[in-house]
C-alpha cells in the first residue's frame, strides 16, 4: 500500500500548523489542505496601506504557552520576531465613567487606583482567604468572579478581562471552559491569587536552576505583522493547499473518507480532520451524522469589527500612550469594546508622526454594530476617541474589516457540548475535528492543539497498519 493521506479542511493557523506538524513528523503523508477562501490564514492577516500596518484579527501572541515560539523556530522565524513594547506590556487600561484608568501594576498603584471602591480592593484582597467551592455545578465567569472577589471585580476587572479575549457577555461563558486555571488554582490552591503566586514562585526557581533571570510574559509579533507566520506555513506547505474550495459534505466509503466540495470535485483519504469553524464542520458532516452535526451547530460565535484609524500624534490630547490600549466593559454596551494602540505595541505600525490605533467594536451585547455601513461606523468611533482620547481633527487613515462570525462562544454547558462531540466523533474512525471551537480561542491554543491532534492522528495512522 502507498502513503496515507489525510485531508485537513481549513487553512487558518490550526490548519496549517497540524498540516506542518504531520509533514515534519512524516514527510511521506499526502497531506491536502482545503481552504474556501482565496487565501488561508483565516482570522490572521496583515495590510500595508499608506504606510500603515494594521491587523486584521489578532494583533500577536503570548508566550504564556511555548507552541508558538516554538513554531516560529522550527519554520526559521526567530530572527524575525519582535516583542511588545515594555510600555505595552506594563500598561493597561479600562474606561470607567467615561474616562480612561490604568490597571494597577503593583501594590501601591493598586491602592492608590481609583478604579475600585475601598470596599471593592478590600473584598479582592480577600479573595485569598475565601473557602474554595466544594459543589459541581458550572459556573459562569460574572457568578465565578462575585463568589471570589465580589461583585465589583465583577463587574468591572473580570467583565474586561473576557471583553477583551471573548468579546462576550460574563454573565454567559463558562469559567471552566474559557479560564480552566483559575478553576484549577481554587480546586489545588484554595484560591486564584495563591495559585498565581505559586505558579509565579515555580517559575522563578525554574528559571534560577537553570541560571536564567525570570522573564516576565510578553507578547510577540513580526517586524512585518502575522502574516510572516502565515506566509511562511504557506510556503512549506504551498504543494498541499487548495484555496477556493467549499466542502459540501463527508462520506465513508468502506475505509477510507470521501471530502465532496462544489460541482465534482472530491477527495479520497484515509483520514480528515475539519478545522474550519464549527458552523462550517457542523455543514460537512450533516449527512453522515445529524446529531453530531446539530451539536457542533449549538456553539455560538459572536461578530467583531475591527476600525483601523491614523491621526497625526499631534491631535491626540491624551498624553499616556506608552501602554497597550484600553478596554470598555461588555456591560457598558458602548460603541467600542477596546481600543488597541497599535504603533505603543509594536514599532513601525504607523508613518513617522502618525499613530495607529484599533477600535474593536461589537461583541455579543452589541451585535447590531455589524450592520452599520462604514460612515455610521466611523462616526461613532471617532466619536468615542474625542472623549476618551482627546483626539481633535479627523482621522487620515481609516480601514475596516467585519467579521460577522469573529470568536465561538464557550458558553455555560459547552463543555458537556464538547463531551458529547467527542463520544459521537469516537463512532467515526478517521474524522477528527480541531480548530479553535472546542478549546482555547488563541493562536497559542491553535498551535498547542495542533500539536496534540497531529499525535492522534499518526496514532490512528499507525493503526492502520500497512
Amino acid at each position: 500500500m502507498g502513503s496515507r493521506s489525510v485531508v485537513i479542511v481549513g487553512g487558518g493557523v490550526s490548519g496549517l500548523s497540524l498540516a506542518y506538524r504531520l509533514h515534519q513528523a512524516r514527510p511521506s503523508l499526502k497531506l491536502t489542505v482545503l481552504e474556501k477562501n482565496p487565501k488561508v490564514g483565516g482570522n490572521i492577516g496583515t495590510l500595508d496601506r499608506q504606510g500603515y500596518r494594521v491587523e486584521r484579527g489578532p494583533n500577536g501572541f503570548l508566550d504564556a504557552k511555548p507552541y508558538t515560539l516554538e513554531l516560529c523556530a522550527d519554520l526559521g522565524l526567530k530572527p524575525q520576531l519582535i516583542a511588545a513594547s515594555e510600555g505595552a506590556r506594563k500598561n493597561r487600561y479600562v474606561l470607567k465613567d467615561g474616562k480612561i484608568q490604568a490597571l494597577p501594576n503593583s501594590l501601591m498603584s493598586f491602592i492608590r487606583s481609583p478604579l475600585l471602591s475601598w470596599r471593592g480592593k478590600f473584598s479582592l484582597l480577600m479573595e485569598k482567604y475565601r473557602k474554595p467551592r466544594t459543589g459541581l455545578e458550572e459556573e459562569s465567569i460574572r457568578d465565578f468572579a462575585s463568589r471570589r472577589a465580589g461583585r465589583e471585580v465583577a463587574d468591572l476587572l473580570a467583565d474586561a478581562l473576557v471583553t477583551g479575549i471573548h468579546a462576550g457577555d460574563p454573565a454567559l461563558l463558562s469559567v471552566k471552559a474559557t479560564f480552566p486555571r483559575m478553576v484549577q488554582f481554587e480546586k489545588e490552591y484554595g484560591s486564584v491569587m495563591r495559585g498565581f503566586t505559586a505558579v509565579g514562585r515555580e517559575k522563578r526557581k525554574s528559571a534560577r536552576a537553570k541560571g536564567e533571570q525570570p522573564q516576565p510574559q510578553r507578547m510577540w509579533s513580526f517586524q512585518k505583522g502575522l502574516q510572516v507566520l502565515i506566509d511562511a506555513l504557506e510556503s512549506r506547505l504551498a504543494s498541499c493547499i487548495q484555496t477556493g474550495v467549499t466542502v459540501k459534505r463527508l462520506e465513508k466509503q468502506g475505509n477510507l473518507w470521501r471530502v465532496y466540495g462544489e460541482g465534482t470535485d472530491s477527495w479520497e483519504a484515509d483520514a480528515v480532520v475539519l478545522t474550519n469553524p464549527a458552523y462550517e464542520q457542523a455543514i460537512a458532516v450533516a449527512d453522515c451524522d445529524a446529531e453530531l452535526a446539530q451539536l457542533i451547530s449549538e456553539i455560538p460565535y459572536t461578530p467583531v469589527v475591527v476600525v483601523a484609524l491614523g491621526f497625526p500624534q499631534a491631535a491626540v490630547g491624551f498624553q499616556n500612550l506608552d501602554g497597550f490600549g484600553y478596554i470598555a466593559p461588555q456591560n457598558t454596551k458602548r460603541d467600542i469594546l477596546g481600543v488597541q494602540w497599535c504603533s505603543s505595541i509594536f514599532p513601525d505600525r504607523a508613518p513617522a508622526g502618525q499613530v495607529l490605533w484599533r477600535a474593536l467594536c461589537g461583541g455579543w451585547n452589541r451585535q447590531d454594530i455589524l450592520n452599520w455601513d462604514d460612515e455610521q461606523l466611523t462616526r461613532a468611533v471617532v466619536r468615542e476617541l474625542r472623549e476618551t482620547m482627546k483626539i481633535t481633527g479627523e482621522p487620515n487613515f481609516v480601514e475596516i474589516i467585519r467579521w460577522p462570525k469573529a470568536i465561538p462562544q464557550y458558553h455555560l454547558g459547552h463543555l458537556s457540548r464538547v463531551e458529547k462531540i467527542e463520544q459521537r466523533q469516537k463512532a467515526h474512525k478517521g474524522l477528527f475535528l480541531g480548530g479553535n471551537s472546542y478549546s482555547g480561542v488563541a493562536i497559542n491554543d491553535c498551535t498547542e492543539n495542533a500539536c496534540k491532534l497531529s499525535q492522534k492522528i499518526l496514532n490512528f495512522l499507525d493503526e492502520l497498519g500497512n
